[in-house]
């Protein structure tokens, strides 16, 4: 169950609301909402997960009851029993066919991925180290930490939160009137940046990706390209916007995942931009673990391969998102090596083609199905080999005005410059002319904010109900 589901956005929700605001056991209902939100996709591979949250809340409580000598042992069991599930469920098909290269197994007996696995794990594998490191106590209890890896806006794909970060709030959390505003306001954009956005790019990237080689020019390799560029972007902020408003709404602060990344200058940059919660996880439990780059240049470099290849894989088991990492661990390098200060020099046009392009070619990598049709849309994309033919389609056959109209503007949303004169041309007249009706501002603004929730929930709930194609990438991972 998606968030930008009919499902979802006419029973889960309303349902969960209703109980939330009316009933006082609010720890209750989120978790039973939760657990119910899990089944309702995921069925018995519930039992995955609250197999997740017993291994987690025993090996906490140990580690924190322990005398100093045995704490490591329980950390590092715990640690294992986490990567155990993850390596099981997502690895293991990768493994026995990519890397042994066994034929023998039959391909239908591979493991089902559960969803979410990748981001519920990293969540309790920074339980268990932030107790280690006396950052956070152990939980109180099995359900404050059932409630807090199992929370259903972000346990499918993030934000990454710490405990430390909601175990006040698990205990005790005030909603005001600003916080259910504000997320509403948040969750309403994220369902517009998955569903108009995320959407009507998917169809465009779809549709180029599965065109055969001979019927590929270089015109839609750009096209098919861009088109993932956005999907991808669109598709992730959107449920990160959505997850941290539901979350406002419940009285959690969530941490922001994305800050226009788009707009970065270097892939360093981008990596400070784009997916913050994983990359903040794996510079704080991995990167300066590993020494960071307090050991010299060389010791450095390997860190960051090391980093960036394990982040590669745990977007998904394949060669390709293996050399996904390793490429962006080696522009890093690349830049710290002197890259970065020759980029310095350079106007800040060609500083911002550069990050967009090494990001781009990157995209190309992480969406091909293989290294084949990578190569063949990189090729395309670079004018090497052969161009469209006779049966190549135009443009014009892939992408419709409406998903035209959309990529345009999403260029604009994917900067600050939409938000910049949305407040300024929009919210500031707005306010003025509330004044001079004698509204106040406060007032003025809840007005306007409500007006524009719901305006995108119902002209987002006009494309759900039209059945429009609507898939989200982040299941997979």
């Amino acid at each position: 169950m998606v968030f930008s589901s009919v499902s979802f956005l006419y029973f889960f929700l309303p349902a969960f609301l209703l109980c939330y605001a009316l009933l006082p056991w609010r720890n209750a209902i989120a978790l039973a909402f939760s657990v119910l939100f899990y089944v309702w996709g995921e069925g018995l591979f519930v039992l995955v997960l609250l197999l997740s949250v017993l291994i987690n809340f025993t090996a906490g409580h140990a580690i924190g009851s322990a005398p100093p000598e045995r704490r490591r042992l329980w950390l590092t069991l715990g640690i294992v029993a986490n990567l155990a599930l993850l390596l099981y469920f997502k690895y293991f098909g990768f493994l026995v066919f990519d890397v042994l290269g066994w034929e023998a197994l039959d391909p239908a007996r591979v493991p089902h991925l559960p969803l979410g696995i990748s981001f519920f794990t990293f969540q309790s594998l920074s339980y268990l180290i932030d107790v280690y490191r006396r950052d956070a106590k152990p939980a109180r209890s099995l359900s404050d930490l059932a409630l807090y890896i199992m929370m259903f806006p972000q346990l499918v794909a993030g934000p990454i939160v710490r405990y430390a970060t909601v175990a006040r709030q698990l205990r005790r959390r005030v909603i005001h009137a600003s916080y259910v505003r504000h997320g509403l306001l948040f969750f309403s954009v994220g369902l517009a940046q998955k569903v108009l956005f995320a959407d009507n790019m998917a169809a465009v990237a779809d549709a180029v990706f599965a065109l055969p080689s001979e019927r590929l020019g270089t015109g839609l390799a750009w096209t098919g390209s861009l088109a993932y560029m956005q999907q991808i972007y669109f598709d992730f902020a959107g449920y990160s916007n959505m997850a941290i408003g539901l979350g406002l709404v419940m009285g959690f602060k969530f941490p922001h995942n994305f800050n226009y990344p788009y707009i970065s200058q270097s892939i360093t940059e981008f990596w400070r931009r784009w997916h913050m919660s994983l990359s903040s996880w794996f510079r704080d439990y991995l990167y300066i673990p590993l020494g960071g780059n307090r050991h010299g240049p060389l010791a450095t470099y390997r860190n960051l391969f090391v980093v960036f290849a394990l982040c590669g894989l745990w977007h998904g088991a394949s060669w390709t998102f293996l050399a996904w990492g390793l490429y962006h661990g080696l522009l890093l390098v690349v830049e710290r090596m002197g890259l970065k200060a020759v980029l310095a020099r350079l106007p800040r046009l060609a500083r911002h083609l550069y990050a967009l392009l090494a990001v781009l070619f990157g995209w190309v990598l992480f969406r091909a199905e293989s290294f084949e049709q990578a190569r063949l849309f990189l090729a395309r994309m670079l004018w090497i080999g052969q161009d469209s033919g006779p049966e190549t389609p135009g443009i014009a056959e892939i992408v419709s005005h409406q998903q035209w109209a959309f990529g345009v503007l999403g260029i604009l949303a994917a900067t600050p410059l939409l938000r910049r004169l949305s407040t300024r041309i929009l919210t500031d007249r707005t306010l003025a002319a509330g004044r001079r009706h004698g509204f106040k501002p406060g007032v003025t603004a809840a007005l306007l904010d409500g007006s524009f929730i719901v305006g995108l929930l119902v002209l987002c709930s006009l494309y759900i109900a039209s059945g429009t194609y609507s898939p989200f990438i982040y299941f997979r991972f």
